[in-house]
């Protein structure tokens, strides 16, 4: 049977021209698909599970398993370029050791990539995914690399930070527009002119221009007829009037005593004339704008020669998360219908599983809080049984009887 699902997905695959790369890591085969940098010796071992909670125990993903460790795998795929084609990048991503601090993207590079080569200084075309560190950062990255530099977007995209199961789509449109879709529902979108430092801005202030010198922009001036009053000069701080030198205080060896100072409650403040209409106000003056001669459209800006790998380069303080759903085509329909798949089965699944987890749990808990409830409650009692039997005297009667001897009877020889 998996090897009939293997190859469904391989015909899939292949039928359609438009998907470039897909993989739901089902097959245990997928070692020899993804392949781990050599880079570095201590990179973080994946391990292949379906997690805590699933819908499916045999649906499976690559989950980080070893905390404060980078990771680096990447898998090939058949090189092409999405020239006049939308571009669709998804995946899923599943925190479920309740993350602080950790990536959870996926970079695209060009196929020129060794993936046992590949670092965090590999040139990639675009990175895509959620990034959490703190309660401080809690984003979506959404990066492109373009004439040598990498573009991080200019809006704040808010990834999930929960432990279920989540869907991150890219779609770059061959128009120079994107959008970032979470769980098939659009997170953001726009233009990648205006959301990403690609070109210098088309205009810019006109160097040559200056305010006229006769300009007066002063929307409000001091009244020229107001005067300050009479008396309004008072100090801020006056000697305390109350005050009295100590009968201790020695000028010759002290010095001379002052009377310590205070609030002056005669004073009013700096005076400052009233503020009227200035009649001579020309306006604001706005600098004049020229085109930028640096300026130079790129019709271009969403197109790469070049994709042909795929990976998870990445850093996570605590390790748990599981990548899975790999998807890269030209189809936003197939995409998704694959996220609407998976978030009626997958994801729904899983939160019937935690949810049943939860309540076994809850009810674990009553148990055990009641069992405590009652113990100490016998515990109680016992005491106060053993404080009763501490308290009881015996009869006064009974304890004579006890102490005095019954005289015996005169016997024979006494007599």
């Amino acid at each position: 049977m998996k090897v009939l699902i293997l190859l469904g997905l391989c015909t899939l695959v292949l039928s359609n021209p438009g998907t470039y790369f897909k993989d739901d890591l089902n097959d245990d085969d997928w070692e020899s698909r993804w392949v781990g940098s050599t880079h570095k010796s201590d990179y973080g071992k994946l391990k292949w599970t379906a997690g805590k909670f699933y819908d499916d125990e045999n649906d499976k993903g690559l989950q980080t398993s070893q905390d404060a460790r980078f990771y680096a795998i990447s898998t090939t795929f058949d090189k092409f370029s999405n020239k006049d084609k939308t571009l669709v990048v998804q995946f899923t991503v599943k925190h479920e050791q309740s993350i602080d601090c950790g990536g959870g993207y996926v970079k695209i590079f060009p196929s020129t990539l060794d993936p046992k080569e590949m670092s965090g200084d590999s040139t990639y075309n675009i990175m895509f995914g959620p990034d959490i560190c703190g309660p401080g950062t809690k984003k979506v990255h959404v990066i492109f690399h373009y004439k040598g530099k990498n573009l991080l977007i200019k809006k704040d995209i808010r990834c999930k930070d929960d432990e279920a199961t989540h869907i991150y789509t890219l779609i770059v449109n061959p128009d120079n527009t994107y959008e970032v879709l979470i769980d098939n529902n659009s997170a953001q979108k726009g233009s990648l002119e205006e959301d990403w430092d690609f070109l210098p801005a088309k205009q810019i202030k006109d160097p040559e221009a200056k305010k006229p010198e006769d300009w007066d922009d002063r929307e409000k001036i001091p009244d020229p007829t107001d005067e300050k009053p009479e008396g309004w000069d008072k100090p801020e701080h006056i000697p305390d009037p109350d005050a009295t030198m100590p009968e201790d205080w020695d000028e010759e060896m002290d010095g001379e005593w002052e009377p310590p100072m205070v609030d002056n409650p005669e004073y009013k403040g700096e005076w400052k004339p009233k503020q009227i209409d200035n009649p001579d106000y020309s306006g604001k003056w706005v600098h004049p704008m020229i085109d930028n001669p640096e300026y130079e459209a790129d019709d271009n800006l969403y197109m790469y020669e070049d994709f042909g790998v795929i990976g998870l380069d990445l850093w996570q303080v605590k390790s748990g998360t599981v990548f899975d759903n790999f998807l890269i085509t030209d189809d936003t329909k197939e995409a998704k219908e694959a996220a609407e798949t998976i978030l009626s089965t997958t994801v729904k699944g899983e939160k019937k599983m935690r949810d049943a987890h939860e309540e076994e749990e809850r009810k674990k808990r009553e148990e055990e809080e009641k069992a405590k409830a009652a113990e100490e409650e016998d515990e109680e009692e016992d005491e106060d049984d053993e404080e009763s039997e501490g308290d009881v005297e015996e009869p006064e009667d009974a304890a004579e009887g006890d102490e005095e001897e019954e005289e015996p009877a005169a016997g024979k020889d006494e007599l």
